[in-house]
């Protein structure tokens, strides 16, 4: 199949609104990449310069949780020291729920609202059954009322839920795409092996699946954008498909769909680290160097 621009110009027209520029990040786990203890203050510190140092003018970080290993204490003084912006998420487990929101309304009180750039209640929790579509609506107006009620509240922090495509496709979660301001879309071709996600297919794959969301939501009568809240492809692993992981694949992903996207609506690539993994998604190996140059051509 002829591959195409992930996203082309009359598509942008379509996906988002009009703006001066977009997000363009990386997913940031609470943990060190090894996975053996939680990210210190240092440790986001070192993180966050890093990303800064990379191509393509990197401005934002997503993170999974609030509570969780301090993770917005530790990080969000570094964010704002190294002028990055933090897409929060938010545990919407019905244990951890209130804990994650006083987190997250900690740090706004203790550090105003410069460093957050949106809130995203649960991530693929629809996809792994952990909750149904009227509660996460639920937790999702509570979290954006709580916001709004707060002394010099912004207006503009987007509230919404992080899923995988085919959770979106679903119209048994109408409610939720109407109760989010954005919608953070996880696409992997990698992961699509009914669907030929050869590497020369996969840019074609992501631009589907990024459209058809933005379908999912007109026809929820929803006024929720699109953000592409995890993409990429991994480094090493087992081939699923006619998806082979590798350096050079990985490479050839990140020109097909990071270079347009993060000119294109906000995006957030999966990984920065994490190199332990199998498969690994990681854009960087355990000595900080890039597996691949991120140098968009």
């Amino acid at each position: 199949m002829k591959i195409i621009s992930p996203l082309t110009s009359s598509l942008l027209l379509w996906l988002v609104a009009p703006a001066a520029a977009y997000y363009r990040g990386y997913n940031f786990k609470s943990y060190t990449a090894d996975g053996s203890s939680c990210k210190t203050a240092s440790d986001w510190k070192f993180a966050f310069n890093a990303v800064k140092q990379l191509p393509n003018s990197i401005n934002a970080a997503r993170l999974f949780y609030a509570a969780e290993c301090d993770s917005l204490a530790h990080a969000v003084p570094e964010a704002l020291n190294a002028d990055v912006q933090i897409l929060v998420g938010l545990d919407d487990s019905d244990s951890d729920f209130d804990a994650e929101k006083g987190a997250l309304l900690a740090a706004i009180r203790k550090h105003g609202w410069s460093w957050i750039l949106g809130v995203s209640v649960g991530s693929e929790s629809l996809y792994r059954g952990d909750i149904g579509p009227a509660s996460l609506s639920e937790k999702i107006y509570d979290v954006r009322g709580m916001l709004e009620a707060l002394p010099g509240y912004p207006g503009d922090i987007e509230v919404g839920h992080v899923d995988t495509t085919n959770e979106w496709f679903d119209t048994a979660n109408t409610a939720v795409l109407k109760a989010c301001d954005f919608i953070g879309v996880d696409v992997y071709p990698y992961f699509q092996p009914e669907d030929n996600n050869h590497i020369s297919n996969a840019g074609q794959l992501f631009n589907e699946a990024v459209t058809q969301a933005r379908a999912s939501v007109d026809a929820a009568g929803s006024l929720a954008s699109v953000w592409v809240t995890e993409t990429g492809w991994p480094v090493n692993g087992d081939q699923l498909g006619a998806a082979v992981p590798g350096v050079s694949n990985a490479a050839s992903y990140f020109q097909q769909v990071a270079c347009p996207s993060f000119e294109q609506l906000n995006t957030f690539w999966f990984t920065y680290q994490d190199w332990f993994a199998e498969p690994s998604f990681a854009v960087v190996n355990p000595q900080g160097e890039q597996y691949f140059s991120q140098e968009c051509s």
